[in-house]
């Protein structure tokens, strides 16, 4: 008799042990019970940051490959999220979560640019882990922070958003209003209201439909200060969750520079 230690599909999760005879198989498409672990994504929405890969404690919980199975150079690249759907699981716990420069990259390898320390994952919950505002490339630094993501349960009859606002350089918290783009009548709504850096709203009932989004300054409700319309309109299907995040520079005015202000659209679940 041997035994078999079997990885679940993320990192720090306890081994599972099975007993077995020589000649047995081994099963790797066992379900994990999520009430039994965290459930965290990881945005890499620091403008100018490097790519990196992320951390718990010192225990790396992403990771992107090359094509010849080697850790990239690039990890999680600004403007992207790992992984690129649903979330990665993790061992209830105290963690820091350090977004840190992969080893293999030429310039300042298994540098952690960005952490946010004794933060608490419980399990049966589930999480969002940011680095945001702007990358200092003298202090190498960029910021982190967490947020917890209360999933509300399915509804096929509805979809549900919120709002995060990682922009570190806006003049204000910002609200988020939405327009049905079915007919040029529609009426906008207020979908978040007043969030500031560092945070997210609650996650709130939308109509299924395509829409506008507006992002504003509480001091003027009316002025439009990031936009997401025309051909950039979001299409919210029945029984999905979205995240809308605000991200950027928000004194970049070009229409096309990856650092500009916008507003990202990403499925929970």
């Amino acid at each position: 008799m041997k035994k078999i230690y079997i990885g679940l599909t993320a990192l720090l999760i306890s081994a599972t042990v099975i007993s077995c005879k020589k000649d047995s198989i081994q099963k790797i498409d066992a379900p994990v019970d999520a009430s039994q672990t965290a459930q965290i994504k990881y945005f890499n929405f620091g403008v100018g940051a490097p790519g990196v890969n992320f951390f718990a404690n010192d225990v790396k919980v992403t990771g992107a490959l090359s094509t010849a199975g080697a850790e990239t150079t690039t990890g999680t690249a600004t403007g992207s999220v790992y992984p690129q759907s649903g979330y990665s699981v993790i061992a209830g716990g105290t963690y820091t979560i350090k977004g840190q420069i992969p080893s293999t990259a030429t310039a300042d390898a298994n540098l952690a640019i960005a952490t946010v320390p004794s933060t608490t994952l419980s399990n049966g919950k589930n999480y969002t882990l940011y680095m945001s505002g702007i990358y200092s490339t003298s202090q190498k630094q960029s910021d982190a922070f967490i947020v917890e993501d209360k999933l509300p349960a399915f509804n096929s009859t509805v979809a549900y958003i919120r709002f995060v606002n990682a922009i570190s350089n806006a003049a204000q918290p910002m609200s988020l209003y939405i327009r049905s783009n079915a007919t040029t009548t529609s009426p906008e709504a207020q979908a978040a209201n007043s969030i500031a850096y560092k945070s997210g709203s609650d996650f709130v009932a939308v109509p299924i439909g395509s829409y506008e989004l507006y992002a504003r300054y509480p001091s003027a409700p009316a002025t439009n200060v990031i936009t997401r319309n025309g051909t950039s309109v979001v299409a919210l299907n029945g029984g999905k969750i979205y995240t809308i995040t605000a991200r950027g520079d928000i004194n970049v005015t070009s229409t096309t520079s990856a650092s500009r202000p916008q507003l990202d659209f990403s499925t929970n679940r």
